[in-house]
């Protein structure tokens, strides 16, 4: 969806950082449930983590403890803080927006996603 756009993505090496960020435009906020969802090719498209007015809500347990998602309201902006980086995280990472609160469950689902960006390339090197 064009209404997203990410940006931060890029190459780093094994334990470095990158963070995030995917800005709003058009009739899309920020104030509901927002997620990131990673992708990397051959495999499903995952969430790994989502945010909503209470916080966050949802985590995967590969990145719990060192990717943080967080929202800047002031500028309807959303990002996701990236430390301790592993080969295991290269993949296209895509910010989505919903427009009801984040479900709490133990997962989060790309289908109950209405609005998406375009991705941003996340390459991790050993």
């Amino acid at each position: 969806q064009e209404h997203l756009s990410e940006s931060g993505g890029g190459s780093v090496q094994t334990g470095g950082s990158l963070r995030l960020s995917c800005a709003a435009s058009g009739d899309i906020t920020m104030g509901y449930c927002v997620a990131w969802f990673r992708q990397a090719p051959g495999t499903e498209r995952e969430g790994v983590a989502d945010l909503d007015s209470d916080g966050p809500t949802y985590y995967a347990d590969s990145v719990k403890g060192r990717f943080t998602i967080s929202r800047d309201n002031a500028n309807n902006t959303l990002y996701l803080q990236m430390n301790r980086l592993k080969p295991e995280d290269t993949a296209m990472y895509y910010c989505a927006a919903d427009g009801w609160d984040c479900t709490g469950g133990p997962t989060v689902d790309a289908g109950d996603f209405e609005y998406w960006g375009q991705g941003t390339q996340v390459t991790v090197s050993s």
